[in-house]
């Protein structure tokens, strides 16, 4: 089985989870496997000590010609900014059509985006910035729902433990599930959280820029119930529907139904997790109408239909009554 050559770009002011929790994944299925099947590395611009937003200081090797199976670009506050250098486009450029495969942790997006490698191509980054990247890069597909996106040879995460989930489907897409399901045993991490599964934190942070925006989104929260339309929500905003779909699009990264839906998600799924109400009654309560319809925005968010985030939630309810006991 040959080893494949995976290393990690990483930038001054960098967060250390976007690249460790990765890389120490990488390093499990090393370890758990019991055979080098990746050979790690770890780089940056100018090379030598990169210090992280943490403070820590990172020991890296100058980029150059070298050639890569793997090379994933973590986040940093510099490519949020759209400082990325002619130098460092040009890497980009030629590592995307050297390597296998390419990626970016949370906002790394940003620099495969400078380079133009994400044209065209649906990705995801931290829902904080969003918004942003699709506004400084329009011609990137940006899904701020997602966990971790993959479109070709491109690979795409939220932020901090989003990129655990991204590196443990590339062990998967490499060795298959036992090993990516052994290395999260050993990190003790869930596996797996599917891409498409919500940031759902991003749910409760949701806001617009604007006061018309942020009234809309304040008037869907309290109205769950009722037909939300755009034309709805525009009126609201006090705004025309093209103007309102364009601003809200700007100023959250989600078109107003998608939205719409995510917080009727969440609002059902807080019920489905701590009440016993019947599914078709929530359903109905949170604006999906019938039970199926929720269930499919489920499985679309969640990766799980609404069965079975309340039954895994009876399952740690019962495991903390048990420990608490112990």
């Amino acid at each position: 089985m040959p080893v494949r050559d995976t290393a990690f770009l990483i930038f001054t002011d960098c967060s250390m989870l976007d690249f460790t929790g990765p890389l120490s994944a990488f390093d499990a299925a090393n370890r758990v496997s019991g055979k080098q099947l990746y050979r790690l590395s770890l780089l940056s611009e100018p090379g030598g000590m990169i210090r992280s937003s943490a403070g820590a200081c990172i020991q890296t090797e100058r980029i150059g010609a070298a050639s890569f199976d793997t090379l994933v670009v973590a986040g940093g506050g510099a490519p949020r900014e759209g400082l990325v250098s002619e130098q460092l486009r040009s890497y980009i450029v030629r590592a995307a059509q050297r390597s296998r495969r390419i990626a970016g942790v949370c906002t790394g997006a940003f620099v495969l985006a400078a380079s133009g490698v994400l044209d065209g191509k649906r990705a995801t980054t931290h829902w904080r910035v969003a918004a942003k990247l699709q506004k400084m890069h329009p011609k990137v597909l940006v899904d701020s729902d997602r966990i971790y996106s993959r479109d070709g040879s491109v690979w795409t995460s939220a932020g901090i433990s989003a990129g655990i989930d991204l590196a443990l489907a590339l062990i998967e897409d490499d060795h298959g599930a036992d090993l990516a399901r052994a290395v999260a045993r050993e990190l003790v991490v869930y596996h797996r959280r599917p891409g498409g599964q919500s940031q759902f934190s991003a749910l409760q942070e949701m806001d617009g820029g604007s006061d018309r925006i942020r009234r809309a989104l304040s008037f869907a929260r309290e109205h769950l119930q009722q037909e939300l339309t755009v034309d709805v929500l525009a009126e609201v905003a006090c705004l025309s529907r093209r103007q309102f779909d364009r601003a809200f699009t700007a100023e959250t990264g989600q078109t107003p139904a998608k939205a719409i839906e995510q917080m009727r998600a969440e609002a059902a799924r807080i019920r489905v997790e701590e009440s016993s109400d019947p599914l078709e009654q929530i359903a109905r309560t949170t604006g999906f109408g019938d039970a199926e319809r929720m269930r499919r925005a489920f499985m679309r968010l969640f990766g799980q239909p609404p069965q079975t985030l309340r039954r895994l939630a009876r399952g740690y309810e019962e495991q903390g009554r048990l420990e608490t006991a112990a």
